[in-house]
């Protein structure tokens, strides 16, 4: 009976290690989404528009960096990149919301599985990542007035 409780603690720690994984990597993940979208860390002073950066920004500026388009090509090409700007938002955004549920989800199932001290610490840890989310936010609305 030891050697099975044994087991399932060493099963049960894994378990529970592997998933702590995949949520920071998770977590990483939509933070990484969210500051390419709003600026947030990493961007080194990169705006949208400007050139440089990591190749985000207007899609124009790198097409005409890279192949150094003429003024007709770049006034046909910008409205088909002014189409597509909405299109890749509302991907992002739905890839965000898909991924806040299922790390949602995944959240729910873990809790329960940890001690009362192991709770506390997680419940102060998501509290941190939502604060950090909404400071983000704030910041991002105020830049945008």
């Amino acid at each position: 009976m030891i050697a099975l409780t044994s087991h399932k603690q060493k099963t049960m720690k894994q378990t529970l290690i592997a998933l702590t994984a995949a949520s920071a990597l998770a977590f990483g993940t939509i933070a990484a989404v969210h500051a390419d979208d709003h600026g947030g860390p990493g961007r080194k002073g990169h705006r949208h528009g400007e050139r440089g950066g990591r190749g985000h920004g207007n899609p124009l500026d790198r097409l005409d960096r890279d192949l150094n388009l003429t003024a007709e090509q770049k006034a046909k090409v910008q409205p088909i990149v002014d189409q597509t700007k909405p299109q890749i938002k509302a991907i992002h955004e739905e890839a965000k919301q898909k991924t806040k549920t299922v790390m949602d989800n995944a959240m729910t199932q873990i809790r329960p599985l940890l001690t009362p001290e192991q709770q506390q610490k997680f419940d102060a840890m998501q509290k941190a990542h939502e604060d950090m989310r909404d400071a983000r936010k704030e910041m991002h609305d105020a830049r945008s007035q």
